[in-house]
């Protein structure tokens, strides 16, 4: 997937000129929203269960490297092969070789945030190696060469007039129709030939508990269980915030997890595995590979203040209340991630500089942070991500722009928060103040300026500062002559 964050503004000004895309995001999160709400008031509680989620990702994040060692060591007493893959480049090498290992011609796979993170998909076509996704979004993004528009529903803003002709071209449809129980069977019967056949299933991981070695998959088509239980081969493919500590943590976060995504009591499928299929099952793969992936994670946890952002459970219900999501859509975002979720993610994992317009471009409402079942203050981090970018905070990924990038209030800043900058600066620009000033900026400068100084003349600057004048006066008190009579006046 092309990483596009640094066109972030140029697309959002496309979209937000699209009518189909604004009457479609008009209608959409005030209806998740609606449902989140009712959902939710089925918990005795609902305060006291968000806070619950919140604690136990707040816990997630206290421990987290005691909680990877523990899932490991019971992932693999069931018979899981775990991997660790520093970054993105190592994760793919391994599903390549894995792939390569078992003669797969193809790969099915599930809905996963973090593979779209790496560019899986990107890499196996590379390598001669066909990806299909099967979740029926994604199906369809992945089809029309695009980003997920949303992180429960990758395709809901596409045309059904477009997905027709789509699935014409690509699924072997034989006669148009824009009914979606028909265009659905289409793609049912297009990616069941694949899940006959298919010898790798990479599939993503919801939560992986630390307590039994289990992962844990949600999803409402089932996809996911077929790329579970077709192969002989699966790969589970997990970044390593994903783990929480008991099956009840992760119990109560799944409840969370399906009310705050799709406004479920619980997703339709839930899966859990704790190895590859035993002696007498005749359902799951015969070995199950899973791949813990860092990728710039371990910098992200090393700072106290941008760590919170691990504890996201991707459940996408800030995107549904966003103000500035809900004008443009997810396209703008520019990769994997969109949305509070994306603008919190995605600055972290690529660099402060490359996704600068996204952790600006919010109203800091606070909206994102009211809904989010992990805790995550989304606007404090946006303001500390503006912060780390202006110092050019390497520790966070950023880097210092080039001095020629620099505009006028980058360097002002820069001036005012250096003593011998600003009086350095003062001295210089003095004499053409004082000189234009004196001759009237509006006739002087209006021809060059369209706005301020057509109107409005420059205050001369004095001669000398207040610090000028103060250290004058004390050198010439110390010396007998308060009056400055021996000197300059």
């Amino acid at each position: 997937m092309e990483i596009r964050t640094t066109l972030f503004n140029e697309i959002a000004g496309k979209e937000i000129r699209n009518t189909y895309a604004r009457a479609f995001l008009k209608a959409m999160p005030a209806a998740i929203a609606a449902r989140r709400e009712a959902v939710m008031s089925s918990f005795p509680d609902p305060d006291a269960a968000q806070a619950c989620g919140q604690a136990i990702r707040a816990e997630v994040v206290a421990r987290l490297p005691e909680l990877l060692e523990q899932f490991e060591q019971n992932a693999v007493a069931r018979g899981a092969k775990v991997l660790w893959a520093r970054d993105a480049h190592e994760a793919n090498g391994i599903v390549l070789a894995i792939a390569r290992e078992r003669k797969a011609p193809y790969v099915t796979k599930g809905k996963s945030m973090v593979t779209e993170e790496m560019g899986l998909n990107d890499v196996l076509v590379e390598e001669g190696i066909e990806p299909f996704e099967t979740d029926l979004g994604e199906f369809i993004a992945q089809q029309l060469k695009r980003p997920p528009f949303h992180i429960v529903g990758p395709a809901i803003n596409i045309p059904v007039e477009e997905v027709c002709d789509l699935f014409m071209e690509k699924a072997g449809m034989e006669e148009p129709t824009t009914d979606p129980v028909e265009l659905g069977y289409a793609a049912r019967l297009f990616l069941r030939n694949k899940f006959h056949h298919v010898a790798l299933g990479v599939t993503g991981v919801n939560m992986a508990v630390a307590e039994t070695g289990t992962i844990v998959n949600l999803e409402n088509e089932g996809n996911i269980r077929f790329n579970k239980s077709s192969p002989r081969t699966q790969v589970s493919i997990m970044s390593i915030e994903k783990v929480v500590p008991t099956m009840a943590d992760a119990m109560h976060l799944t409840r969370l997890l399906s009310r705050n995504c799709t406004g479920q009591a619980i997703s339709a499928y839930v899966s859990m595995d704790s190895g590859p299929k035993g002696g007498g099952e005749i359902d799951g793969p015969e070995e199950l590979f899973i791949i813990i992936v860092d990728n710039g994670r371990s910098e992200i946890y090393a700072d106290p203040t941008a760590r919170q952002a691990l504890r996201c459970i991707r459940c996408g219900g800030c995107l549904n209340l966003c103000p500035v999501y809900a004008k443009i859509g997810g396209y703008p975002y520019g990769w994997a991630y969109s949305g509070p979720m994306g603008q919190v993610l995605t600055p972290l994992l690529l660099g402060l500089d490359r996704a600068q317009d996204l952790y600006r471009a919010c109203t800091l409402c606070g909206s994102c942070r009211e809904v989010c079942p992990a805790g995550i203050d989304h606007p404090s981090l946006f303001l500390y991500y503006r912060a780390k970018d202006v110092e050019g905070d390497r520790r966070l990924r950023g880097k210092r722009r080039p001095w020629k990038e620099f505009g006028f209030f980058d360097l002002w800043s820069r001036a005012v928060a250096h003593s011998t900058l600003w009086n350095l600066g003062v001295r210089l620009v003095r004499p053409f103040v004082n000189r234009y000033s004196r001759g009237g900026v509006i006739t002087t400068m209006g021809k060059y300026f369209e706005g301020w100084f057509r109107t409005r003349n420059l205050p001369a600057i004095a001669e000398k500062t207040f610090h000028e004048r103060w250290k004058r006066l004390r050198r010439d008190t110390v010396s007998g002559d308060p009056d400055g009579r021996r000197g300059e006046p």
